[in-house]
Order: structure tokens, then C-alpha cells, then sequence
């Protein structure tokens, strides 16, 4: 069975922003949580580096900027848009049906963009976080890394040596 292909809405139609803690533990519970201020209560020094405590675990965190020309958004599954009827009568569309014997049918499914990010707060038990032990840290930097890799152009330099 093929996975879902997804489509997110553009990140210019999503106006509000967000603030994204990653934090290291599992919380059992689906729901609000008010007040929050009960459970959470960061406070930061004069080094920027914040420290909260989650039910008596010390927790210590410091913003990561996302790398320039990169954004996270915070997505919510929706219902996928139906393609807008066409008003104008006087457009002629051709209509091509594909037929595929194939048991395998592409499921698709849509994303709505409630916010947008350019920093995430990791966090770490009783030390800031950093991409040699921090799996979420190190996974974006590989994968940035990756994504540059593959989307920049040779330069005339490298391709004569």
C-alpha cells in the first residue's frame, strides 16, 4: 500500500505565530490543560537560557534559530479542498480518464497550517541540549545539511577539479 500524499496550504495564508517547545518526556493526556501557568513556568537568565521544572524534573533549554530562508509551521489534518468548478462556460476543458488495474490506490489527504516558527526551545534534563547526544537537534542539522546538498548547483570551481 502506497503512503498518503499530503498538500499543506501556503505558509503566506497562515498569519499567526508559534512558540514550539520540544520536550524530552511523553505526556499521557489529550486535552486542555488550564490553567497552564499550574504546570509551566519558564524563567530565563541573563544568558538566555531558560529552566523549568515538569514535575520535579529540572529542565534546561535555549532557543535554536532556524537557518535563514527556512520556516516550521504547525500543521492540523483537514479535509482536502475540492478543485473549483470553472464559471466561465466559454472554457474548454478536456476531460482524460486514466484507468489503472492496480489494487493500490493513492490515498490523499490535506494539512491546515495554524502557525508558523523560526525557533524551537529544545529541551534537556538538568543541561542544555546539544547535536552530539540531542537526537531531535542533530536529525535538523542532518537534514538541513541534506536538503542543501541536494538542492544546490555545482559551481564552475568544483566541476574542473
Amino acid at each position: 500500500m502506497a503512503h498518503p500524499v499530503l498538500t499543506v496550504e501556503s505558509r503566506d495564508s497562515i498569519s499567526k505565530k508559534a512558540q514550539v517547545n520540544l520536550l524530552p518526556c511523553r505526556i499521557h493526556h489529550d486535552g486542555n490543560v488550564d490553567p497552564i501557568d499550574t504546570y509551566w513556568k519558564p524563567e530565563e537568565d541573563q544568558n538566555q537560557t531558560k529552566t523549568a521544572y515538569l514535575r520535579g524534573r529540572k529542565l534546561q533549554s535555549k532557543a535554536v534559530k532556524l537557518p535563514k530562508g527556512y520556516y516550521g509551521t504547525v500543521v492540523e489534518k483537514s479535509e482536502p479542498k475540492k478543485p473549483e468548478e470553472s464559471s466561465n462556460d466559454q472554457e474548454m476543458t478536456e476531460v482524460i480518464e486514466i484507468h489503472d488495474d492496480s489494487d493500490d490506490q493513492i490515498e490523499t489527504g490535506a494539512m491546515q497550517g495554524k502557525a508558523t516558527f523560526d525557533e524551537l526551545m529544545i529541551w534537556n534534563h538538568e543541561s542544555l541540549a546539544d547535536s552530539s547526544e540531542d537526537p531531535y537537534l542533530r536529525g535538523m542539522e542532518e537534514w538541513i545539511s541534506f536538503a542543501e546538498q541536494i538542492h544546490s548547483y555545482p559551481s564552475k570551481n568544483s566541476s574542473e577539479e
